[in-house]
């Protein structure tokens, strides 16, 4: 194991295990991650927007570097932007060393090289102020797409892609197992695998120019991103619940550990918002391209009195059971 101080690392340690993860390469990007370098310059193209993003990850241990990819180039997707320049902060506690820079950084580097994402940037040290890990990205991009809240609509569909809770079982399989003995090997390695399935970029291509909005729904899971949504263009939604998507395998482990699973982190799913007339042509360019979705409600004017929103997450008290 790899000893080195509190603080910033050397530059020999910093240019051998973290510079060295820079992601996918991009031709734009004029400079990029490097000694005495403190910030990046990217040439900028012809789109009229920026989409830029930033999330910590905070509640995963396995697989850390490659949910703060995603997480981060999921909000972007949602703008309707092409994910391109990340930039990854990293304060590891100093009893976990080098090694654990170096894997984070590792998965960092492959999840960003296989959606043609450039890292451009960040800050990694050594500290013995905190006992976890913390781990922050911001991710930007280009976009032609201006997709906000205030676009949506009475009458507009609201459309979920893939399953709720995915996100949240793949982190119970990989860092707390021992919660899901009821499932059989294969069933738990099914759970496994949903952490490649994190992605929302194959469906937000395809359905950016037909969406007024769209939208990730990590902490707080399906019913908190609604609630989010709700708050923010005012409206009601009137929900189909026997259409909302929910595994089986999900459904069970709701049951015997006793949870939520609309308020379990679910990214990887994406609620699209479209008008009724785009709906048709939104579900066939999914399902052309392997993509389950389900219409699962839409917007209305509330008639009911209001109440406070229930964004709460799951996931934090799962993993705290014994």
């Amino acid at each position: 194991m790899l000893e080195c101080a509190v603080g910033k690392l050397p530059p020999d340690v910093l240019k051998d295990n973290v510079l060295r993860y820079a992601g996918a390469f991009r031709p734009e990007v004029m400079v990029g991650p490097g000694l005495g370098e403190d910030a990046a310059l990217v040439r900028w193209g012809d789109a009229p927007y920026l989409a830029a993003a930033s999330d910590p990850v905070v509640g995963a241990a396995h697989g850390a570097g490659r949910l703060l990819v995603h997480v981060n180039a999921n909000d972007v997707a949602c703008k309707g932007g092409d994910p391109a320049w990340f930039i990854v902060t990293l304060i590891v506690p100093a009893r976990d060393g080098m090694d654990s820079v170096r894997r984070v950084m590792a998965e960092v580097h492959d999840a960003c090289e296989s959606l043609g994402i450039a890292v451009v940037g960040g800050h990694t040290e050594l500290t013995d102020r905190y006992d976890r890990p913390v781990l922050v990205g911001t991710m930007m991009g280009p976009s032609r797409f201006n997709l906000r809240a205030e676009n949506i609509q009475e009458g507009d569909v609201i459309l979920a892609t893939k399953h709720v809770g995915l996100e949240g079982m793949s982190i119970i399989a990989h860092d707390r197992p021992d919660l899901l003995s009821f499932l059989s090997e294969s069933e738990l390695a099914q759970v496994r695998s949903w952490q490649d399935s994190l992605s929302v970029l194959k469906e937000a291509r395809l359905l950016r120019d037909l969406a007024h909005y769209m939208h990730d729904p990590t902490e707080g899971g399906f019913a908190g991103g609604l609630e989010e949504i709700r708050g923010s263009c005012g409206l009601d939604a009137a929900l189909n619940t026997d259409n909302i998507p929910i595994s089986p395998l999900t459904a069970k482990a709701a049951e015997k550990i006793g949870f939520d699973p609309l308020h379990l982190i679910s990214s990887g799913v994406l609620l699209a918002v479209l008008p009724p007339g785009k709906v048709g042509e939104a579900l066939k360019r999914l399902s052309d391209a392997g993509v389950a979705a389900s219409v699962v409600g839409c917007f209305a004017r509330s008639c009911l009195e209001k109440t406070a929103p229930d964004t709460h997450e799951e996931l934090w008290g799962i993993l705290r059971k014994h």
